[in-house]
């Protein structure tokens, strides 16, 4: 039959920011090594970013020239690249003016897709049969629908984020969200939860202000994750089995996770928004699991108080660390931030850098703690390395993403118990997690049997690799289907399906 083996097509469009991009650039990798063209979109923004990072990197200050998928296409893969505008001047700052980026992205970006997808798919060969876009995005549904294409929703979180905010229906009608004042007791009617607190909630769920733009984008966008065909998932089925098939009820789900490059933390393509420091020579020199790794992201910003507290506790403690501190970590136009003090008492035994490699240090031997924000790259990197967490989560998904962590899988700590965190709480359970033999043995015994599960969920015949073929099945069948429907005469209905 026409068509029948037509090579898929599919355009992706990762939101724009960090723990975003980074997994949608290995879909991509791994989705073009299993017979697919991609067509990836980054925004100016961020594209320009990527490149600037790069120090090889020959960057048009315009909308950047270097393309970030010229090496994969030496090896073989068949991905092209383009970017897009988001509505701001390059030299917009996007974090200190958070509000008003976010008002662009709900409002104004999705017409440069719409122009963008438009002209690709008049153009591409093959024929574009596939939109791949990031849940928060608002549009998935309209534009995939305008083009005939096949509306896939990569869900880069955990699954338990995911129906949280698919109920928040449910949140809602039983006064644990969006009331004058939120219910505070468990909450045990999310299908596939069996219980959570109100405090593991995402922050913008437990929030006062719920009209700001970011909530505006939430609503939207999990209106819109329901009219996808389908949702893949970030995450290890046997480690959320309950949610995902609580949700597979509503609409195919497909946990895919995580998705990895060959190796790990071999990179073909660049990824990072800042230059990153080599520290592999500063941490050969360390003795096996004696380092503490600290980062908090590359997003949430973090109160000037309480990092001079976590400075000073980490003085206190004694212990070896590395600590990423992005230079806007507390705000774009805040800087010298840690006192002369704590660097002069912590210079023989920590490296503060910029940013750097995550994965290339996590992975490292030197490394035998994480004191992370919980992001959820950040946890399946920990995850995968057998690196116990200490958790100190600061925004969106982190707070449940730090209950899966000490609650339900045991891989890690509190870094705060109390409402405040003060240095005298930090010292000691930094030293409680790196000091004390016994506590790190019961962590990493249930590290090692969560890690089994993730590795085996990548083995040729896992949960992962049998649901990522699967997936590439039904997007193949589904876009088939289209084309013939639209051969034969048939147009999407209002939905956006083809009847």
């Amino acid at each position: 039959m026409a068509g029948e083996h037509q090579k898929p097509h599919a355009i992706m469009i990762p939101y724009p920011y960090q723990g975003h991009i980074t997994p949608f650039v290995y879909l991509a990798m791994k989705l073009a090594s299993n017979g697919f063209t991609i067509t990836f979109i980054n925004t100016h923004s961020v594209h320009y970013h990527i490149t600037n990072a790069q120090a090889k990197a020959v960057v048009d200050q315009e909308n950047g020239s270097a393309d970030i998928f010229a090496k994969a296409r030496e090896l073989g893969l068949d991905i092209r690249y383009a970017t897009v505008n988001d509505g701001f001047p390059l030299k917009f700052d996007r974090s200190l003016n958070h509000d008003q980026f976010m008002e662009g992205v709900l409002h104004v970006l999705s017409s440069h897709v719409d122009d963008l997808v438009e002209n690709l798919v008049e153009k591409s060969d093959p024929p574009i049969t596939c939109l791949i876009a990031d849940t928060f995005f608002v549009w998935g549904s309209m534009v995939a629908r305008k083009y005939n294409l096949v509306h896939v929703s990569f869900w880069t979180e955990p699954a338990l984020v995911l129906t949280l905010y698919y109920h928040l229906d449910l949140l809602r009608k039983n006064g644990h969200f969006g009331s004058n004042d939120n219910r505070k007791d468990i909450i045990n009617y999310i299908p596939g939860v069996d219980g959570i607190e109100p405090r593991d909630l995402m922050s913008y769920l437990q929030a006062t202000d719920i009209w700001s733009p970011v909530h505006r984008i939430i609503y939207k966008a999990f209106e819109d994750v329901k009219k996808a065909d389908m949702i893949i998932c970030n995450t290890v089925q046997e480690l959320e089995l309950q949610t995902l098939s609580a949700l597979n009820e509503k609409q195919p789900t497909y946990a895919i996770g995580p998705i990895v490059p060959a190796g790990f933390n071999k990179r073909e393509v660049p990824t990072s928004l800042w230059s990153e420091s080599d520290c592999t020579q500063w941490l050969n020199k360390k003795p096996h699991g004696s380092v503490l790794y600290v980062s908090f992201g590359s997003y949430a910003h973090l109160d000037k108080n309480d990092l001079l507290e976590i400075a000073y506790g980490l003085m206190l403690s004694g212990v070896n660390f590395l600590w990423v501190l992005r230079p806007d970590i507390v705000s774009s136009d805040v800087t010298n931030f840690l006192p002369q003090d704590f660097l002069d008492g912590v210079k023989d035994r920590g490296l503060i850098v910029n940013w750097c490699c995550q994965i290339a240090v996590v992975s490292h031997q030197a490394i035998g703690g994480f004191l992370s924000h919980c992001g959820w790259n950040s946890t399946l990197e920990s995850i995968w390395c057998g690196v116990p967490l200490i958790c100190f989560p600061l925004l969106t998904d982190q707070f449940s993403n730090r209950k899966l962590v000490v609650n339900d899988w045991k891989i890690g700590i509190n870094l705060c118990d109390e409402s405040s965190i003060t240095r005298q709480e930090v010292c000691e359970k930094l030293k409680y997690l790196m000091m004390n033999g016994e506590n790190l043995s019961k962590l990493s015994s249930s590290m090692k049997m969560v890690s089994r599960k993730m590795a085996n969920a990548l083995e040729k015949d896992g949960s992962s690799e049998n649901n990522f073929r699967q997936f590439i099945e039904d997007v193949k069948a589904k876009s088939h289907k289209r084309m013939m429907n639209t051969i034969n005469g048939n147009q999407p209905s209002s939905n956006g399906y083809i009847h």
